[in-house]
Order: C-alpha cells, then structure tokens, then sequence
C-alpha cells in the first residue's frame, strides 16, 4: 500500500478542480502525487529540499505550488472544500 497525503474521497473533490494536466513537450509530473507531495510539507513543516522522493523532484513539487498560489487554485480549492464540509480533512 501507498502512502498518501489525501484521501481517495478529498481526490473526488480536488482532482477536477485542479488546472488541465500536461504541456506541450516533455513529462507532467502527475497532480495528486504533487498535490500530496505539498500537504506533506505543511503538515510536517520539512524544508522543500527535503520532501521524500516519492512526491519526485522537490523543485517541481514548489513550482507547481508557486504556481497554484497565484493563478488561484488553492482558493478554488479552499472553497469547494467549505461547501463539502471537508475543510478539516484536505
């Protein structure tokens, strides 16, 4: 068994709210591996450098952070979450 961040049912909620996957060269780093890879850092307060391997490069994990904070994904997130009366378990 896998070790997770997030539940299958969190998944059900975050998966669709997250942006389209991919681009137009090279591989995408899956979204819940990243995703979990992120909680897993604020909830144990680990340097980025020091994520485990299995969320992959810790650089990605931060960029894509960086870049959901700004385009507004964890606000959509945030909000989906209230409305499910999940927020305490995302």
């Amino acid at each position: 068994m896998r070790e997770v961040e997030l539940s299958d049912a969190a998944w059900v909620v975050i998966g669709p709210l997250l942006p389209p996957v991919g681009r137009a060269r090279g591989r995408w780093r899956d979204h819940r591996q990243v995703l979990e890879g992120i909680v897993f850092k604020f909830r144990t307060g680990v340097p980025w450098r020091d994520l485990p391997e299995r969320f992959g490069p810790w650089q990605t994990v931060h960029g894509r952070f960086a870049r959901w904070a700004a385009d507004g994904t964890f606000h959509r997130l945030l909000a989906a979450a209230q409305t499910t009366g999940e927020v305490d378990r995302l």
